[in-house]
């Protein structure tokens, strides 16, 4: 059976950007795969040092929300990043084969670096790609779901593989190279039509969100704003909940726009109709999410049975490495 390795920083709740960016494709490849899901509490540190207390709590939200969407424990294996000391090694490892250029130049740290307002880079931030590629190869994966924007992370990591092999793979291949799995719907924008749905930037749906929470979200979300009336035609291409219903509600997409187009159908009942799918889409996510908040001790014990089993693999890959380098006695 192929592996999959695949997961979320830390850092708080899962959003429907998430949802749609990678764990539909987990939920769905579970039972095809190998799966593995990082809860990457190292790599939150990149950007939220000085929030430990945050990225304690962000162990347990991003577990009980890969959980509630239907990942199944007995299918999966969920780790915590800090307990595999493998990654911690071939990030070290890996370190040597990347250039400080290489790393600067890549799009989705300078993009990161102007969110976070970042002027002097730390060198775990900069480090970031190399981190992953080491939460990718320690168990020797071959598919990673991801989002468009880790595409650059992926590719450098790809990179570092190829030269790793090249140098101590002797004709051979000790580390796979892995490849991504975008999705149907790699990006979606935030509620404000400006970016995508972010954490931090305060334009995402929960996946946590009650039905109230979702209704009153949609309701403030940004449409054409050249439509003034219901009389008004509208313009799809411009209007974020148009975005939203091909990704939530791609049946009814194309009779939407062209409603919205012929002034048929107003903003107001666009925006009732999409909140009622994405409320039914939630609701066995929140079944789910009751249950595990009322049992965490069975969150912890799934997240250290999981790395308990991936420390192993991690163990053996590290040994495997070590000896084609030759530091190995």
């Amino acid at each position: 059976m192929k592996r999959i390795l695949t997961g979320d920083r830390t850092t708080g709740k899962l959003h429907l950007g998430h949802y749609v960016g990678s764990l539909q494709n987990r939920v769905k490849l579970q039972d095809e795969y190998d799966t593995f899901i990082i809860l990457a509490d190292i790599q939150a540190l990149t950007t939220h040092f000085e929030q430990p207390e945050l990225i304690n709590k962000g162990i347990y939200d991003v577990a009980i929300d890969n959980l509630s969407v239907g990942l199944d424990p007995n299918k999966v294996t969920i780790f915590l990043q800090s307990k595999i000391s493998a990654i911690a090694e071939l990030t070290v490892f890996y370190s040597m084969l990347v250039s400080v250029n290489s790393l600067r130049h890549n799009p989705t740290i300078k993009t990161e670096a102007r969110q976070y307002g970042y002027d002097d880079l730390s060198y775990g931030f900069l480090g970031y790609p190399v981190s992953q590629t080491a939460d990718i190869t320690f168990c020797n994966a071959d598919l990673v779901p991801v989002g468009e924007d880790q595409i650059p992370h992926i590719e450098l990591g790809r990179k570092i593989v190829r030269r790793f092999n090249d140098l101590y793979g002797n004709g051979r291949v000790i580390i796979k190279e892995p490849q991504a799995l975008i999705s149907d719907t790699p990006r979606l924008i935030g509620l404000d039509g400006n970016s995508k749905m972010g954490k931090s930037l305060g334009n995402a749906i929960y996946l946590s969100d009650s039905v109230e929470d979702v209704n009153k979200k949609i309701k403030s979300a940004v449409t054409d704003k050249n439509r003034i009336s219901v009389k008004d035609k509208g313009n799809p291409d411009i209007c974020t909940i148009s975005k939203y219903h091909k990704a939530f509600n791609h049946e009814e997409y194309d009779n939407i726009c062209e409603m919205c187009k012929n002034a048929s159908i107003g903003c107001v009942a666009c925006k009732n109709d999409l909140s009622k799918k994405i409320n039914l889409l939630l609701e066995p996510f929140r079944e789910r999410r009751a249950y595990y908040e009322e049992n965490t001790k069975e969150v912890r014990d799934i997240i250290l049975t999981g790395s308990q089993k991936a420390n192993m693999i991690g163990n053996e890959t590290v040994e495997m490495v070590k000896k084609a380098m030759s530091i190995h006695i």
